[in-house]
């Protein structure tokens, strides 16, 4: 069943005004003995019992069967019938209230596949055979066409690069932590971004075919095919509300066949209906899970609803995107070498990388400025595309980039002091003057502080398998899991969405599987999963809708401490249904063994309702905290 926003508030209206009656009804019967009590009475039949009875009879007509409304209803008038007309309030006032956090709790966002659709640009600049350029729809592209990509533009469709050399960032798509570098006849995808040249591409998908759409199909997909799990309750409540209601009525068939008096038997049929009432068991489940949600939106994890708690509890396998998950995301300095002086050096590319607007670049001031150098004065810069920089200080010409700038330079690298740098899988910046190195610093994607310390707390927490799954590639994965603690079986890398997906779907062949990314490429890898977890502060609009949990801050620490709550939860739900049922059949046996009364059959039915809620608000006093330790509670 699907609810929308309006019913949500509809409900939780209904909802309060049936508890303001029950208030009512009770403070009148306890302490003023006047005219407010049935007034009280009546509001929550208007709200609580109207809304349960339609849907009762709707249930009936429609699918022909009887459920736990329709129970709850005859329940309700059977204690009205002999005189208890507040006892009947009472279970419609629980029910009402239990129906009510049980939608709520259920209810999902499902805008992934419009969060998808809004990265995809609207138009294209796309030039004719004569070489004119115009602007174009995006859809009314078609394989063949060349669009002209400027800096900051996306990627109108896939396509292949047929002039210009450049970097485009890749991580909607790919995950790729670095902006990658493009020539002719590298492929791009839709929806990436040009960062720094004028690059042509020929077209050779259509907007149907891309990425985006297949990502698209792929989220799509797997929400569909991913149907909630049938809760116990659920199925004991459709075979134990037929099971009572036929029990009662034969059982007031038996008592008048004895030559009971028509109101005893219909006292004793009663007593055994408010007796066998189904609040407890009914409530039981989202009194414990509205606690323990609580107590995880404090403590910074959003559950979208109790099948994620439930689901996250039995998770055994985690998958772990790296960029942006167990990483930063962003490049940051690892090492500077340089053989004539550190801060001189820093000062120096500081002052060349000023001038560009590369991710790269951004890294190399942000660590010169943490250092305390400032920049030198360096200008005349020009731009090299998929190579570099150069410039001209008060010294003469000074150039920085990648080893092909290196060769234009005429400039050797093997110099045995940059022999640390050989084999790197992390990205080198040079630097030097004509074919002279001055020094190197290197730049790489670094794990979150919080993440070591998270991973080994969900080990200690009982997880036997932790995978790395990234669009990176191996020797960028295997370095960062390398620093994690994850085997090197279980890096994954040089992943696409679809890999993703087919790799947790592998998985979950052999258990429950939970996912942590954060990016649009993570989406449908999302969705796959049997829990989705996304990082929300960093984590992009696709993936937090896609997604069963959010942790809303960067640390990877409270990961841990909610699936240790989700496993309090999970044994605190069947506490709960154990007590609700074992209390369940002692009052029904007592009705039919020794003549229990009323008002005995609707305080133990309360009591026991009454338990199971203050079982479950136990949970609110467990809020989670960050485990950096690993030890469990």
């Amino acid at each position: 069943m699907s609810f929308d926003l309006s019913a949500d508030r509809l409900m939780t209206v209904l909802t309060g005004v049936t508890l303001a009656g029950m208030a009512l009804a009770a403070f009148d019967a306890l302490l003023v003995s006047g005219p407010w009590g049935a007034f009280g009475l009546v509001l929550v039949c208007l709200a609580g019992g109207l809304p349960t009875a339609r849907r009762a009879l709707a249930v009936l007509w429609h699918e022909r069967r009887p459920d736990i409304d329709l129970l709850m209803i005859i329940a309700a008038l059977a204690a009205a019938a002999v005189g208890a007309a507040l006892e009947g309030a009472v279970l419609l006032t629980l029910f009402s209230l239990s129906t009510t956090l049980e939608h709520r709790a259920m209810a999902r966002a499902r805008r992934a596949v419009a969060a998808l659709m809004a990265l995809r640009p609207d138009t294209a600049l796309r030039r004719g055979a004569d070489g004119r350029v115009t602007e174009v729809a995006a859809a009314d592209l078609a394989p063949g066409d060349v669009v002209v990509l400027r800096p900051g533009a996306r990627v109108p469709a896939d396509g292949v690069v047929t002039e210009g050399e450049g970097a485009l960032d890749e991580a909607t798509i790919t995950g790729e932590s670095m902006p990658v570098g493009k020539h002719p006849g590298a492929r791009v995808f839709e929806a990436t971004v040009n960062l720094n040249a004028v690059l042509a591409v020929r077209i050779d998908r259509s907007v149907a075919d891309s990425t985006v759409a297949r990502m698209i199909a792929l989220v799509t997909e797997a929400q569909a095919a991913r149907a909630p799990s049938e809760r116990f309750s659920a199925w004991f409540g459709q075979r134990y509300t037929v099971a009572v209601l036929a029990g009662s009525a034969l059982a007031l068939a038996v008592f008048l066949w004895l030559g009971w008096p028509m109101r005893d038997a219909l006292y004793r049929a009663a007593t055994l209906l408010v007796a066998a009432s189904p609040c407890a068991i009914v409530i039981s489940v989202p009194a414990a899970i509205l606690s323990a949600l609580a107590a995880a939106a404090r403590g910074g994890v959003l559950f979208k609803g109790g099948a994620a708690l439930e689901t996250l509890a039995d998770a055994g396998i985690f998958a772990f995107d790296k960029t942006g998950t167990l990483t930063t995301g962003k490049a940051g300095v690892t090492q500077v070498i340089a053989p004539e002086g550190e801060d001189a050096f820093l000062s120096l590319i500081a002052g060349l990388e000023a001038q560009s607007e590369h991710p790269i670049a951004d890294a190399i001031r942000r660590h010169a400025e943490s250092r305390g150098v400032g920049r030198a004065q360096v200008h005349d810069v020009e731009t090299v595309p998929s190579e570099g920089i150069i410039g001209r200080d008060s010294t003469g010409p000074v150039w920085a980039g990648n080893p092909r700038m290196a060769r234009r330079m005429g400039a050797g690298l093997r110099q045995p002091e940059f022999a640390a740098l050989a084999g790197t899988a992390q990205t080198v910046v040079w630097l030097g003057r004509g074919d002279r190195v001055l020094g190197a610093v290197s730049l790489a994607d670094r794990p979150r502080a919080t993440s070591a310390a998270g991973l080994a707390a969900l080990r200690a927490e009982g997880v036997g398998t932790i995978t790395m799954m990234t669009g990176d590639h191996r020797a960028v994965g295997l370095r960062i899991g390398a620093e994690l603690g994850i085997a090197p079986q279980d890096v994954h890398a040089d992943l696409l969405p679809e890999d993703k997906v087919r790799l947790v779907g592998e998985l979950a062949g052999r258990g429950r599987v939970a996912f942590v990314g954060d990016g649009v490429n993570d989406a449908a890898a999302l969705a796959r999963a049997d829990v989705g977890i996304a990082m929300g502060a960093a984590g992009s609009e696709v993936a937090l809708q896609a997604a069963d949990v959010a942790l809303l801050s960067d640390d990877m620490g409270r990961l841990a401490a909610a699936h240790r709550l989700a496993r309090r939860t999970r044994r605190v739900i069947r506490q709960n249904l154990a007590f609700a049922i074992g209390m369940m059949v002692l009052l029904v046996i007592s009705t039919l063994l020794i003549a229990l009364p009323l008002p005995l059959a609707v305080l133990g039915h309360e009591g026991g309702t009454l338990l199971v809620v203050l079982n479950g608000l136990r949970l609110l006093a467990d809020p989670i905290r960050s485990d950096r330790t690993g030890a469990g509670r």
